[in-house]
């Protein structure tokens, strides 16, 4: 049996991770455990100099973890497409989301709208700077604190509306997914994995990789509400 190999992810992709390790487990013989949390914790325990094989990450953030030296170069490719989507607190009228007016409507009758610490939080801030909603909505804005899922704010009650990727926010107890945004504001982001510098064998995690953008895996993350990016 060979060496486990660790990697490290994103929250986002923890579900999909979690399904992918039990598939090349058991399909490949290949031992594989991911330790997942908030993507900026992850970069922050890279750059000080975390121990592991592989890395899951937001696109921009794996690109720059790579310029930076803590990725090897040349390892980096895109695994998945995730769409961020808008949900309520199951049992909360659903509003509609067909239009770009519909979104607007939504936004500003929201008594408080969650969002999170990753590049979908990043991504919704600057929408509602594109829709002119930033300073109407600035006091009812509330940032999930890293790792948590911005859904988790809607079963406290401490926001109506929620924004997030729809890995993190489809199984979450208490939470009914609307769906992406309509039209121009739709908001997407790129996941991609690497092979960090500490690896203690670059060419095993680098197979790794390779099977992690497979049409198995694929398969595997579409049902986790992700498209392959390829």
């Amino acid at each position: 049996m060979h060496r486990e190999l660790v990697g490290l992810s994103s929250m986002a992709t923890r579900p999909i991770l979690a399904d992918l390790s039990e598939h090349l487990r058991l399909a490949h013989g290949t031992p594989v455990r991911f330790e997942s949390a908030g993507g900026v914790e992850i970069a922050r325990r890279v750059r000080e100099g975390a121990e592991a094989d592989l890395l899951v990450l937001a696109a921009g953030a794996l690109t720059a973890l790579e310029r930076e030296g803590h990725v090897r170069p040349g390892s980096v490719r895109p695994l998945w497409i995730s769409q961020v989507v808008a949900a309520v607190p199951a049992g909360a009228p659903a509003p509609a989301l067909d239009t770009v007016g519909d979104l607007r409507a939504a936004l500003t009758s929201a008594r408080g709208v969650a969002y999170s610490t990753g590049p979908s939080g990043t991504a919704l801030l600057d929408l509602l700077d594109r829709l002119g909603l930033a300073g109407t909505l600035a006091g009812r804005l509330v940032q999930a604190p890293p790792g948590v899922p911005a859904g988790s704010l809607l079963s406290t009650g401490a926001a109506d509306l929620a924004f997030q990727q729809h890995s993190e926010l489809m199984d979450l107890p208490g939470v009914t997914v609307l769906g992406p945004l309509p039209g121009d504001t739709a908001i997407t982001s790129v996941f991609g994995g690497g092979v960090l510098g500490s690896a203690a064998d670059p060419e095993r995690a680098l197979a790794v990789l390779g099977l992690l953008g497979s049409r198995e895996a694929s398969r595997l993350a579409g049902a986790r509400g992700m498209t392959p990016a390829l």
